[in-house]
């Protein structure tokens, strides 16, 4: 009877319809990878979707701290990447959003309208007193 009830449990599961739905395939329309010799290259790609992708990097020399195998640190040439790109896609709201960004020796700086900003505060700071001492009958002491 058991075995009966299990049966018409998995029978009545395997015929209900199923409710995935596969999405439509976003194919690539356009794409390319560019290398140099010396090691600076740029690739890129887009979408049937609208999504871009566009990539640029070079290796540089810059001043640093380098390391040896004992661990003594010293400042001197160190070699490195650069990097910049730009990513633009759709949400699935419809809006648009476009990122770029510099990746350098100053850091990783990203651009886009859709990222928070730090406030700016426009007030002057509180300045403490200076403290003057003075000798308990009103004169000060130096």
């Amino acid at each position: 009877m058991n075995l009966f009830i299990v049966a018409a449990v998995l029978a009545v599961a395997a015929a209900a319809p199923s409710s995935y739905s596969k999405d439509a395939e976003i194919a690539i329309v356009a794409q390319s990878d560019v290398r140099n010799v010396d090691g600076s290259g740029a690739w890129s790609y887009a979408g049937s979707d609208g999504t871009t992708r566009d990539e640029a990097y070079a290796q540089k020399t810059f001043k640093g701290v380098t390391y040896d195998s004992y661990g003594k640190e010293s400042y001197g040439d160190v070699q490195g990447n650069t990097n910049k790109g730009s990513s633009y896609w759709i949400s699935p709201e419809g809006q648009k959003f476009t990122l770029t960004w510099v990746a350098d020796e100053a850091g990783f700086a990203p651009k886009g309208d859709h990222l928070p900003v730090p406030p700016v505060h426009e007030y002057e700071l509180p300045v403490a007193p200076v403290h003057v001492p003075f000798d308990g009958k009103g004169f000060k002491i130096y």
